[in-house]
């Protein structure tokens, strides 16, 4: 996780500032220990026998002095850090780095102080008259120039402090940006694989349930009509199973289309469309909507599949008795969908249907977590971002 700054501004600038002198007062502790613990190992720094030791040495010491800058930046600045990370193996490098920042800095603040005292002196002379106007003009104009240039210096120090530390005690923002291009490229891998799981299993859905079943439909009409004139009683009969066929045909229809997409999220909002999930699921189902104020349409959409596949599929594979959901958000945060059934368990992360809603979950930066020991419970938790 990147260093989060807080406390940069407003009644926080005098942590900050006592920040700022801290870090001056502790570059020339780092600077004194890679000076007089180098020198000491120097020789064996040199030696390629004894060089892993010594770094080894000189690293232990280094990370004490780090931790110390760390819990600076954690108490003056507000920042937040990973419990651990790579750059933290390189400690010499940062202190050796962040000590010479420290004294340049140190050394801006001494100036500053410097102008103050002179400043002082400068009005003093005036006060006493010994000062002219001309001198008074130029002493303004080099005092605001050199003003300026040490406070523009201090804060540009300031900015490569709180860089060091981001980059040595946290992903830098060329990892952050790779990171986040990784995690693009393959949510939408994941998003195009499950569009096309999708699109074959709706094949499967037309192609071996209602298009049989409309044949079948098509055989009893046409037996219905051949038998009409002969046998009318039977005729009869056959119009029955097929209006009986009919009307099977549709119900499957009807289902293949909220499989698709459910035209209640449109017109009625997700707890209505959940709603329907529940009446067309074979186990018994209870569902807890606490969700106040309205959701982005697509967070709607994704929240009603991850609901509607996780009970198609504790009713189809899990031997469950009863499955629970539980639908949680407030307006600025994110949207909680858990959905828990007392099944057997040994649901696979890495099966099609699963991995289609991760796929779903990733593409809106959400995070779909899937916990099922054999022997149950399953429990699949998705967590929706709302911006």
């Amino acid at each position: 996780m990147e260093a989060e700054q807080g406390g940069g501004g407003g009644r926080f600038g005098w942590r900050r500032a006592v920040g700022v002198t801290a870090g001056c007062l502790t570059a020339p502790l780092g600077l004194l220990y890679l000076l007089v613990a180098g020198g000491a190992l120097g020789a064996f720094l040199l030696w390629p026998w004894t060089r892993a030791y010594a770094l080894g040495v000189l690293g232990s010491g280094a990370r004490r002095l780090v931790g110390v800058e760390r819990r600076r930046r954690e108490r003056f600045f507000g920042d937040r850090f990973p419990e651990a990370h790579e750059g933290e193996g390189d400690a010499p490098r940062y202190l050796a780095v962040r000590s010479a920042t420290g004294l340049v800095c140190a050394v801006v603040l001494a100036l500053l102080g410097f102008g103050l005292v002179l400043a002082v002196l400068l009005a003093g002379g005036v006060a006493r008259g010994t000062i002219g106007a001309a001198e008074l003009l130029t002493q303004l104009v080099l005092g605001g120039v050199l003003l300026f240039l040490g406070l523009q210096g201090l804060f540009a120090l300031t900015a490569l402090d709180a860089r060091l530390a981001r980059e040595f005690f946290g992903p830098s923002e060329r990892e952050l940006l790779r990171r986040r291009i990784e995690e693009l490229s393959l949510s939408r891998a994941a998003v195009v694989g499950a569009v096309d799981a999708e699109r074959r299993r709706i094949e499967r859905d037309l192609h071996d349930g209602v298009q049989q079943r409309l044949v079948a439909l098509a055989m009893l009409i046409g037996r219905a009509r051949r038998s009409g004139g002969r046998d009318p009683e039977r005729a009869a009969g056959l119009l029955g199973q097929a209006h009986r066929e009919a009307q099977e045909v549709l119900a499957e229809l009807r289902e293949v289309a909220w499989r698709v997409y459910p035209s209640a999220l449109d017109s009625l909002g997700l707890e209505e469309a959940l709603g329907g999930v529940a009446q067309r699921c074979a186990l018994p189902l209870r569902i807890t909507y606490e969700v106040t104020g309205p959701l982005p349409r697509p967070v709607e959409t994704a929240a009603y599949f991850v609901v509607s596949e996780a009970v198609t599929n504790a009713a189809k594979h899990s031997a469950a008795s009863a499955v629970s959901v539980r639908v949680a958000g407030a307006p600025g945060g994110p949207l909680t969908v858990r959905v828990e059934d007392d099944g057997r368990g040994g649901a696979d992360p890495a099966g099609g249907g699963l991995t289609g809603l991760r796929g779903r979950v990733a593409a809106l930066d959400g995070v779909l977590r899937i916990d099922s020991p054999l022997g149950g419970p399953t429990t699949i938790v998705a967590e929706l971002p709302c911006v």
